[in-house]
């Protein structure tokens, strides 16, 4: 084994030395389930929309932090996409009585 004793217990790196996954997911609605992923995103997540897909590029200092973060990612995708899914068939079952207003106006008489 060559490179020298580990300090502390671990490995011997160099400084700045990072881990980087990308994750590439295709949606129905990519903008929409991307912008509902947004509050969750760290500093170390970029995320941007391409047509129907959406890539996540996660860079962390350690392979356990970036198996923690890209897990946490995942799952948070897999609600995300789940509720924009239901919506769109709540929203074409016809139900308009119950449709949200996107528009701002928030007066009900009508």
């Amino acid at each position: 084994m060559s490179g020298g004793p580990a300090r502390g217990g671990e490995s011997a790196r160099s400084e700045g030395t990072t881990r980087t996954a990308t994750v590439r997911t295709t949606h129905a609605d990519a903008p929409l389930v991307a912008a509902a992923l947004a509050p969750d995103e760290t500093d170390s997540m970029t995320t941007r929309v391409d047509g129907d897909a959406i890539e996540c590029v996660v860079e962390r200092p350690t392979t356990g932090g970036l198996r923690s973060t890209v897990d946490d990612h995942v799952v948070n995708l897999r609600v995300a996409d789940r509720l924009v899914e239901r919506a769109r068939d709540h929203l074409a079952a016809g139900d308009g009585a119950r449709r949200s207003d996107t528009n701002g106006d928030t007066d009900t008489n009508t």
